[in-house]
């Protein structure tokens, strides 16, 4: 189902000889504007399929002008995988919900400011940061449609670890590619804002591969972000510089990718290889009201 227009990307012969979906680059080392597919509809396995491997190939996939409900989100969320469900809602109170605002709206007439502490929290976001990487299996995916956007800022920007392991040199990447990394939320968003008691009990630091493997074509990528705290065996030292640096050469100026929100955008990612940040707005000033699900992984990453 895919007609792909993809420059220097190679082109897997499933997504050759599909037709219906089209996919344009937008940056050269990943991601692809899709036409010709209603993600609110309903979805063939042949249209899943496609999905996973569009996925795989491209890593951030935007979806424009779809009408979306919560009721298509979560029906698409499950053709995808398992549902994940929201590490902050859970934590707090031990409710199970899947679908949950990222914004600052709370109904038609009624917004939060700048100062509510449930708009800091969410300031942690402005970290760069792949989704659940503190979690024992960390998300395969995010899905996330803009209802609410506001007219300045409020922007998503996304880079590709996989294209900067790439760039790390064969020296480089032999010293990490059987490192393990410790990430830990509390660690990252107690530098934006206060994290929950019970939410930072439910979420103790998980230790990840530092190097993972995407199981359909084979190439890497460093899993990093805001939540990898320390290099297991190593000092602190040592740790904070060799995250620190993959996180620079991850998300140099000229290697990163903005998504403008317009109202009916769908954007799916791989959390497995990118990571993504939000570009702050004036919550006094501004409306934002985005859905976001997520797609559980296949296990955790140290059994990849």
């Amino acid at each position: 189902m895919i007609n792909a227009f993809l420059g220097v990307f190679d082109v897997p012969a499933t997504m050759r000889e599909a037709d219906a979906m089209e996919i344009e680059s937008v940056h050269e080392d990943f991601g692809g504007r899709v036409r010709g597919l209603d993600l609110t509809g309903p979805l063939s396995s042949d249209d899943v399929e496609a999905l996973h491997v569009a996925i795989d190939e491209f890593s951030v996939l935007v979806f424009p002008e779809q009408d979306m409900t919560d009721e298509a989100q979560m029906v698409l969320t499950a053709a995808l995988g398992e549902p994940e469900e929201s590490h902050v809602v859970f934590g707090r109170t031990g409710e199970i919900a899947y679908i949950g605002t990222i914004g600052n709206v709370i109904d038609d007439e009624n917004k939060r400011d700048d100062a509510h502490p449930h708009t800091l929290s969410q300031k942690g976001n402005n970290l760069w940061h792949s989704d659940s990487s503190f979690r024992r299996i960390p998300s395969y995916v995010s899905i996330l449609h803009g209802y609410e956007v506001p007219p300045e800022g409020g922007h998503t920007e996304f880079v590709s670890q996989r294209a900067a392991y790439q760039r790390l040199g064969t020296e480089k990447q032999a010293q990490i590619n059987d490192l393990h990394v410790l990430h830990d939320y509390v660690f990252s968003r107690t530098k934006v804002a206060p994290v929950h008691d019970n939410h930072a009990a439910s979420l103790p630091p998980i230790e990840q591969r530092l190097v993972r493997t995407n199981p359909r074509h084979g190439r890497q990528n460093f899993y990093v972000g805001s939540h990898a705290r320390s290099i297991i065996g190593w000092s602190g030292v040592d740790s904070r510089q060799l995250i620190d640096e993959l996180n620079e050469l991850a998300t140099e100026p000229a290697r990163r990718w903005v998504q403008q929100w317009q109202p009916g955008d769908t954007v799916i990612w791989d959390n497995r290889c990118v990571l993504h940040r939000g570009s702050g707005y004036d919550a006094d000033r501004f409306r934002r009201r985005m859905r976001q699900t997520r797609v559980r992984g296949a296990g955790p990453t140290l059994d990849e």
